[in-house]
């Protein structure tokens, strides 16, 4: 059976109550987390075939993590064992990945001690048919980017179709590159692509609007990520799908959604979805992402892949944890419900 592989950092959340309160209380909720393994856990509970490839290190707290990520259907095999420890980050409850308070603590992690020659990949991708990775890998070090570029080489070797999410975590960038300096290598392999249209600036150079928040209108910002889809695909020609998320906050606590998908010269657009309270924003993206990959993997018509990875990234912000629980039924039922941004 010919499987999707997820490959990207295992990390442990750390979700404080904010303002001391998680001292006083004595708790801390703690998940199990890293958006490949999220992306992975979305795909497995949809149905398809997934493995998931990261490094642990050999002990009890690694061997407990293995057997959840078995009891979620995905096979554990491409986990590779060596080094010293799980990384982890600290995130307060209700705020966002990209905003100030993250606190990470992934530094010598056994992940972020990969180099090229550590893994055998032709192993690692028997029976792979599309291999996922993400930019938060290479934002690690000159090695793990090196690692990403070996192994997303041997996939395009072997035929296999490559995804990336272009998630730009500019706290993790501090070896000496730019993500400007690593990032076109790796897009050499990409056949899909998801992310924004600031993203993608600032991870491949694509020019942005510097006023597209005063003009502020759904159909300026889908105009945008028809412009960056284009750029993307005539800079890198290997890519035959790209995928823009927008997400806005509405104060106090709503948020406003929607997405792209550009394929063969033309955009297809997800509905406007609207909510007045979040529940966890951890997550929200990599359940996109599985949405892509489950609609395209499954050759869906592109408005089906858009309309239903929105929905169930849409969900995901109802959910505590960083990886989804809705069904295929949770999402597409929804789905119906909607009407398209015009």
């Amino acid at each position: 059976m010919t499987k999707i592989s997820c490959f990207g950092e295992l990390l442990l959340r750390f979700s404080p109550i904010a303002n001391g309160e998680w001292i006083r209380q004595g708790t801390m909720p703690v998940f199990v987390g890293g958006a490949e393994l999220n992306v992975a856990t979305a795909l497995a509970n949809w149905g398809l075939p997934v493995k998931y490839s990261t490094v642990l290190p050999e002990n009890t707290l690694a061997d407990d993590i293995i057997g959840y990520i078995d009891g979620k259907g995905i096979d554990s095999s491409g986990i590779v064992r060596f080094g010293q420890r799980i990384g982890s980050y600290y995130l307060p409850q209700g705020t966002d990945l990209k905003h100030a308070g993250v606190i990470y603590d992934r530094a010598h992690s056994s992940f972020s001690e990969l180099s090229p020659g550590n893994v055998d990949w032709n192993a690692m991708l028997t029976d792979t048919a599309w291999l996922h990775v993400s930019a938060i890998s290479p934002a690690l070090s000159a090695d793990v980017a090196a690692t990403c570029q070996e192994l997303m080489a041997a996939a395009s070797a072997k035929g296999i179709t490559v995804s990336i999410d272009l998630n730009h975590r500019a706290r993790l960038w501090q070896y000496g590159l730019a993500p400007i300096d690593v990032m076109p290598g790796l897009m050499e392999y990409c056949d899909v692509v998801m992310g924004n249209i600031w993203a993608a600036n600032a991870l491949l150079g694509i020019p942005v609007d510097e006023h597209i928040h005063a003009k502020g209108q759904p159909s300026d910002y889908v105009a945008h990520a028809q412009a960056t889809s284009e750029a993307i695909q005539q800079q890198f020609p290997r890519c035959k799908v790209v995928a823009n998320t927008f997400r806005f906050d509405t104060p106090p606590t709503g948020l406003r959604y929607y997405t792209t998908l550009f394929t063969e010269g033309q955009q297809f657009v997800s509905p406007e979805l609207l909510t007045d309270s979040v529940v966890d924003r951890v997550g929200s993206g990599d359940c996109f992402m599985a949405g892509l990959i489950y609609g395209l993997y499954q050759q869906h018509a592109p408005q089906q892949v858009v309309n239903f990875a929105a929905e169930a990234a849409f969900g995901k912000l109802q959910e505590l944890g960083d990886a989804t629980r809705q069904t295929v039924t949770d999402v597409t039922s929804r789905i119906y419900t909607l009407t398209p941004l015009s």
